[in-house]
């Protein structure tokens, strides 16, 4: 809820459409749910089943929008109270992931990308369905998509997804006790040391790095390609200027060399004489 109050015209919405505002809101709070039950042939409004919580997270909507002086987000953005509650999210993050594997290991027992991808929806719904919200706000930026930049919570998701999965199907010799608490503990620790560094950089960062300069860098140019013909050498600007300044030397006074037709002539005439005399 306190992401969405930070979003791009958040607060625009809540004064001229409350209504738009709630759904959007909602969609926040249970995206995993509902994408997740698409995903499965299920009923999307299954989420909204539970009255207790639709009703708790209404009443979290109005205070965080409408309360007044804005005391609940003021106290909400206290760094005690925000490692609380990342703290919790997180923690919920781990049982939205493991409800959702579980949920499609009952239909697919051997179907691990099944569970992977309703996991992954489970826990990061609201993130999946960025987009969608957005437009319930008025708002469409196709460049935000999730698959095209993930963030950190939605990149955690997927990891928890694929490890719990592999513990489903057997692949991981792990206990469901187990894995949950070094989940919980990895992501509770990642959150908490981002918030405190007042880092937004993805601890996977250098792997994800290594892996895409690996496996799917394409080099600049390909070997098999022709080589482009060979240019014309120019001439060299120095000698130009050196013949330059000799021609301009072979001047006399200003006056030009003779041609050599009349050097000829002059040879010829200079012989004849020599003959008369």
């Amino acid at each position: 809820m306190l992401l969405l109050l930070m979003c791009t015209g958040a607060l625009e919405v809540s004064q001229r459409s409350p209504l738009a505002c709630w759904f959007s809101s909602m969609l926040y709070c249970f995206g995993g749910a509902v994408l997740s039950g698409i995903i499965m042939a299920e009923a999307p409004v299954a989420p909204l089943a539970n009255s207790t919580n639709v009703l708790l997270a209404t009443l979290m909507w109005y205070l965080v929008f409408y309360c007044p002086l804005d005391a609940v987000y003021c106290c909400a953005t206290m760094l005690p109270v925000r490692l609380v509650l990342t703290g919790m999210k997180e923690v919920t993050r781990t049982w939205k992931v493991l409800g959702g594997v579980t949920q499609a290991s009952r239909k697919y027992k051997d179907g691990v990308f099944v569970m992977i991808a309703v996991g992954w929806a489970k826990g990061a719904g609201g993130g999946l369905m960025s987009n969608f919200e957005q437009l319930v706000r008025g708002i469409w930026k196709p460049e935000t998509n999730e698959l095209l930049k993930m963030s950190y919570p939605t990149k955690v998701t997927l990891l928890g997804a694929l490890l719990f999965s592999l513990q489903q199907c057997g692949y991981l010799p792990l206990q469901t006790a187990q894995l949950v608490l070094l989940y919980t503990a990895f992501i509770v620790t990642n959150k908490v040391r981002m918030m405190l560094m007042g880092s937004s950089s993805s601890p996977f960062a250098p792997i994800e790095s290594a892996f895409h300069k690996l496996l799917f860098a394409r080099p600049l140019t390909s070997p098999t390609q022709p080589r482009s013909p060979a240019r014309p050498r120019l001439a060299d600007p120095a000698h130009v200027s050196e013949a330059a300044g000799k021609g301009a030397s072979g001047t006399s006074n200003g006056s030009p060399l003779p041609s050599a037709s009349e050097a000829a002539k002059d040879h010829r005439g200079s012989e004849s004489s020599k003959k008369t005399n």
